[in-house]
């Protein structure tokens, strides 16, 4: 039977039974790591509870007798002064009070993604309601939270486990995968999601705004349409540096030469992050892979066509829609 093992969020694998436990017996393999196999359906487990796998713990050899000091008389015990058990008695209901207070915000965990979520949001409306008004500010996070909410759907659909959605004014939103995607198919799934949902609310904008002739819902549209454009760009945790996973990872050489372009003509401090922050993965192109890696990219012709038919129809759409959505000053 072959074997999985995750080390520090790297996935290692296949081995088979006498090379895991190997790898249990020479460290590389330790009992906090998770492991996987065809029969554990998508549940990984530590390696400690694999049976077997590392040998029993074992006591120390029992000294020589004549080694062995005898142990100092036990000193009587200290009684408290009375200063000591007037503050013991003080602060005991206090601390009886705080381990209910503990144990009842224990019991509303389950409120705390919604108390992430709807707090980073209002931060976020309270930021852009500085610049451009609480109408506007509120309907951008809205649509920010819209394109989030189709990763999270891509994410559950391919079977991974992601965290709520988290705010960050003037950079957008993002979900914590809990689970790293297992190869570049189920990768660009999940980056492809955001931005067909957020361009499906953009268009709902545009539409409200044909129907009843508010301005501020063309002036949306054009947004959504050009953030989700922008996060397409091939490029390093941008959603396009993501899809192109399926289509060819040395697209993201044209996403750095596109983005640098774009900071050089309209210097952004947040583009810059962005190069710098794409780096490593870029620089990865140039590395000698393992078999392990390069089976990750590893796609179907059929997967790749559907996700280049998905990808460049998608920035079709998006041009057409700015263009369309473009308002004079």
């Amino acid at each position: 039977m072959n074997w999985y093992y995750a080390k520090h969020g790297d996935r290692f694998g296949p081995v088979g039974e006498e090379e895991l436990h190997r790898l249990a017996r020479q460290g590389g393999i330790l009992p906090q790591d998770l492991v996987w196999n065809s029969t554990m359906g998508d549940q990984w487990i530590a390696a400690s509870s694999i049976r077997g796998l590392f040998p029993p713990a074992t006591p120390p050899p029992i000294a020589n007798p004549e080694m062995i000091s005898p142990l100092p008389p036990a000193s009587p015990p200290r009684q408290p002064s009375v200063f000591s058990q007037k503050i013991r008695r003080f602060f005991a209901p206090v601390a009886g009070v705080c381990v209910l207070g503990f144990k009842y915000l224990a019991g509303l965990k389950f409120l705390l993604p919604v108390l992430k979520t709807g707090g980073t949001m209002i931060i976020s409306i309270a930021f852009y309601a500085m610049h451009w008004g609480w109408m506007f500010g509120v309907g951008f996070v809205l649509l920010i939270l819209i394109h989030e909410c189709g990763h999270l759907v891509a994410a559950k659909k391919c079977g991974l486990k992601v965290g709520a959605p988290i705010f960050i004014p003037f950079v957008g939103a993002l979900i914590a995968l809990k689970e790293a995607p297992r190869n570049a198919w189920i990768e660009s799934q999940v980056g492809i999601g955001g931005p067909i949902l957020g361009t499906i609310g953009a268009a709902a904008c545009e539409v409200i705004f044909l129907l009843t002739g508010n301005a501020l819902f063309r002036a949306l549209a054009y947004t959504g349409f050009f953030l989700n454009l922008f996060n397409l760009v091939p490029l390093g945790f941008l959603d396009g540096g993501r899809i192109v996973t399926a289509l060819s990872p040395w697209i993201w050489l044209a996403g750095f030469v596109i983005l640098a372009g774009l900071t050089y003509l309209h210097f952004n401090f947040l583009l810059l992050v962005i190069l710098i922050l794409s780096l490593p993965r870029l620089f990865s192109l140039f590395k000698q892979k393992s078999d392990e890696e390069r089976r990750y990219y590893e796609v179907t012709p059929s997967q790749r066509v559907i996700m280049a038919a998905m990808y460049f129809g998608l920035i079709a759409f998006l041009v057409l829609g700015m263009q369309m959505t473009h308002m004079a000053r």
